[in-house]
């Protein structure tokens, strides 16, 4: 006998004074369904969500909830008000007695139930209501981005209590390997139609495209035949006017219906330009810690960057990732130990806070008022790798539409904040991307279109990133923050990492015995030897300067390339350009090679 449907939406209409979100939704949650809700940004996945939890009421339709159905819901910005601590807010739906539900629940957030809601964070608040959520296990739970604030073991937990729940579940999140190691079934708004797949999130994007495509061959189908039977309008009507007035009404009918054809909203038109190169050596660092009171964030950490290199930040909440990634840009001073910057860096940065937007500003101000793309003399044009560009244009590039050009910024959702701050970074030529946490909010599409720029970057890139998918297809190396001051570097992105930590420890017999201590003579001697010679010494000294001076002769003769005309000008001095641009580049990676092999020997 089949079961009755835990939640039922019927012919739902809404509308927020506009166009309508939706129209017409029918929309059937059974029990123990595992549902993906996924969607482009400001497509309406949290607005239908409040409806399945009825905390919105449709303009037309109804909602109906099977009798003795629970129905639980995590918000993206959960209301704490009346309350004095998290867990009070996490406790508040339980039976008395039960409150050690939220207790363990909380050990697998990382949180602390006892923090007053005055002083927590908004990572924590959301930790709470999830908590809460989880500690009620209502028969059918809604979670708006539960991953957002949680670090990958966290995520992970989350991952297998979801796994082992017996209640339904209907999850909207922008992590894909947390999508397809759970969903069971994929809903999918687009442009306010609703539909439903069997399958999970694993199948999502052949779906999504087999979709389009139809509708590609359906509208260019429907156009031809509205060319043809137009042109038979123009030109035979005048004969066959009463007995063809029906083909006539087909033809108008068909106008209309291709009228009424709501075209797909595009990919955002997100670039990445590399500015000048840099220096073979971006950063390197040497022995550097840091503590701040008596908690130790690092302990004599060394690393050394090169040009080109993806390299990713992992690690639990608070362990330090955002700390040492602001080491190593410069911005954050070591206790001991030095950071060393490369010659010719340009850097671009992305704050996981977002703290680079006001939130009272408009989108336009955002933009204009931002000193490295204002255009002197012109306030309604930014300059976007050194080319002008009108303001509402380039922010339509980022998928924002007129009226949201004089909005404030607080009125976007996080998606939509994060592709405002993507477009101010991309606005400027850089060599050393910075990312902390660009993931966050960013729909399917978007999220595809960042990587692939990412991957594709002439320059160098730092990231710290919760995102396990995301980090398996952009990073070649990775710093794992494992706590207590320890950081370790791996080859690869997440997978690897954990592969790499997980290989099992050797066998007893499979180790080699220590080689013995060198005697005290020897050992005076290997050091000697390892030693600079003093002309070695005085060309490690030397190099800096004339690695300086060849980038320099490089930017010039760059530039002097960069002139459109100049072949056909002066094609003597192109010719004789080029050839020195050669020269210098392949001097200035012999420079560099040098100085890192002096470097390394000066090390010992």
């Amino acid at each position: 006998m089949a079961r009755a449907p835990l939640l039922q939406l019927s012919d739902i209409s809404l509308t927020f004074g506009g166009d309508p979100v939706f129209a017409g939704l029918d929309l059937v949650i059974q029990p123990g369904d595992r549902v993906a809700l996924v969607g482009r940004n400001g497509s309406g996945k949290s607005t239908l969500m409040k409806v399945m939890a009825g905390l919105v009421e449709p303009d037309r339709g109804a909602r109906v909830l099977s009798p003795g159905t629970t129905v639980g819901y995590m918000e993206q910005d959960p209301d704490l008000a009346g309350f004095a601590t998290l867990g009070d807010f996490a406790a508040s739906t339980l039976a008395h007695g039960e409150e050690y539900r939220v207790a363990m629940v909380a050990e697998g957030l990382k949180f602390d139930p006892a923090t007053p809601v005055a002083t927590a964070s908004g990572g924590e608040r959301r930790r709470a209501a999830l908590a809460r959520l989880l500690a009620e296990a209502p028969a059918l739970m809604l979670l708006d981005e539960p991953t957002n604030h949680l670090d990958i073991e966290a995520i992970g937990w989350l991952e297998s209590q979801l796994a082992e729940t017996r209640s339904a579940f209907v999850l909207i999140s922008h992590d894909r390997a947390f999508l397809r190691a759970l969903a069971r079934a994929t809903l999918w708004i687009d442009r306010g139609e609703v539909r439903r797949q069997e399958r999970g999130f694993e199948a999502f994007e052949e779906w999504r495209d087999k979709v389009w495509a139809d509708e590609d061959e359906a509208r260019h189908k429907l156009d031809r035949k509205i060319k043809a039977e137009g042109r038979w309008a123009v030109e035979g009507i005048s004969a066959r006017r009463k007995r063809n007035q029906g083909r006539l009404r087909a033809l108008q009918a068909m106008r209309a219906d291709r009228a009424s054809m709501i075209r797909r909203q595009g990919t955002a038109a997100m670039a990445l330009e590399a500015g000048p190169q840099s220096g073979r050596r971006v950063i390197e660092a040497k022995g550097i810690s840091k503590r701040f009171a008596d908690r130790v964030i690092l302990r004599d950490f060394s690393l050394r960057i090169h040009r080109g290199e993806r390299v990713a930040l992992v690690g639990p909440n608070g362990a330090g990732k955002t700390t040492l990634l602001k080491m190593l840009t410069g911005e954050l001073a070591p206790d001991t130990g030095e950071v060393m910057l490369g010659t010719n860096l340009q850097m671009a940065v992305f704050d996981q806070n977002r703290d680079a937007l006001d939130p009272e500003m408009t989108l336009w101000e955002s933009l204009t008022g931002d000193p490295g793309m204002r255009v002197s003399g012109k306030a309604d044009q930014v300059l976007v790798r050194g080319q002008p560009k009108h303001v509402v244009g380039y922010l339509k590039e980022f998928l924002f539409d007129d009226a949201q050009a004089r909005a404030p910024v607080r009125s976007l959702s996080g998606g939509e904040r994060a592709r405002l701050l993507l477009a101010r970074i991309m606005a400027r030529e850089s060599n050393l991307l910075v990312l902390d946490e660009p993931t966050n909010d960013l729909d399917v599409e978007t999220l595809d279109l960042l990587e692939e720029l990412v991957s594709e970057f002439d320059g160098t890139v730092l990231l710290v990133s919760h995102d396990r998918d995301f980090l398996d297809r952009v990073a070649s190396t990775t710093i794992a923050m494992e706590g207590d001051g320890r950081a370790t570097v791996y080859a690869g992105g997440w997978s690897d990492y954990r592969a790499q930590r997980t290989d099992p420890a050797p066998s007893p017999a499979s180790v080699k015995p220590a080689a013995p201590a060198p005697k005290p003579v020897a050992a005076k001697a290997k050091k000697a030897a390892q030693g600079l010679t003093f002309t070695e010494k005085h060309r490690l000294d030397a190099l800096p300067a004339e690695i300086e001076r060849l980038e320099a002769e490089i930017a010039k003769l760059e530039e002097l390339l960069a002139e459109s005309d100049l072949f056909i000008r002066e094609p003597v001095k192109f010719r004789k350009a080029t050839e020195a641009l050669a020269a210098r580049q392949a001097a200035l990676s012999e420079a560099e090679e040098e100085w890192l092999d002096l470097a390394g020997k000066a090390e010992g």
